[in-house]
């Protein structure tokens, strides 16, 4: 019994030692962008044809925040995997740990591919739909932080949502999930996706079927991604 007490002491040790590095990397990176905020703020609205009106003293500060804390999670990924990986690596074996390691740089590509897919293809397109349903019917007034919220809602989920291949391809690694059952759940992943494409664009079918597919698509690609790392894994363990 103490024995068990004692690993499970040094595993919670071990994972607050984690946390702590990923905190300190998020701290860092929000402060250096947030000395350069305005630059991003700048480049962000920049072919905006409206103007933006802030209500308060504070609400500029609040964007600003925002958005340095955005570009911060998006330079924490990789550490954040790292430290995951670190905090998984005892319980894998060396041909495990060398592949799992190779996934860190793919988590933060795939988080910008998914972050400039919303900024450059969805937001765009759900932007100019919603404007053209107010066209000489309201006075179009957008205040800077509803219109922030709006585009980190168009954009932050595909950051997060476009890495799940990679998340598959580790939990398949470590045996946590197979192909055979993300193949049983096809139905069920295509309900949530569909969803989730429906939630997070305007009500035209249009616009649902141009984000369904890519979302569809990159569960299709995990399910591939993940029978290759199944095979590999199991002829591994037969040659060991």
């Amino acid at each position: 019994m103490k024995k068990q007490d004692m690993e499970l002491i040094g595993h919670i040790e071990e994972l607050r030692k984690r946390i702590i590095f990923v905190l300190g990397t998020f701290i860092l990176f929000f402060i250096f962008s947030f000395i350069y905020v305005q630059d991003i703020y700048n480049w962000l609205v920049k072919d905006l044809d409206v103007k933006l009106a802030i209500l308060g003293p504070s609400d500029i500060l609040w964007v600003y925040m925002i958005l340095a804390a955005v570009v911060a999670i998006a330079g924490t990924i990789p550490m954040a995997a790292y430290q995951i990986w670190l905090f998984v690596r005892p319980a894998l074996k060396e041909t495990e740990r060398k592949i799992t390691l190779a996934y860190i740089p793919a988590l933060f590509f795939l988080f910008i591919l998914g972050i400039s897919f919303g900024y450059f293809v969805i937001f765009p397109m759900v932007f100019k739909f919603l404007i053209s349903m107010s066209e000489d019917m309201f006075t179009t007034f957008f205040t800077t932080e509803k219109y922030f919220m709006f585009l980190i809602h168009m954009t932050l989920p595909f950051g997060f949502l476009f890495e799940l291949p990679v998340i598959i391809m580790f939990l398949t690694s470590v045996g946590v999930l197979n192909p055979y059952r993300l193949q049983k759940i096809r139905r069920y992943a295509y309900f949530v996706l569909i969803l989730i494409a429906i939630f997070i664009t305007p009500p035209d079918f249009l616009s649902d079927i141009l984000v369904v597919i890519p979302l569809i698509f990159l569960y299709e690609c995990s399910v591939l991604l993940s029978k290759v790392v199944y095979r590999r894994k199991q002829q591994v363990n037969l040659a060991a």
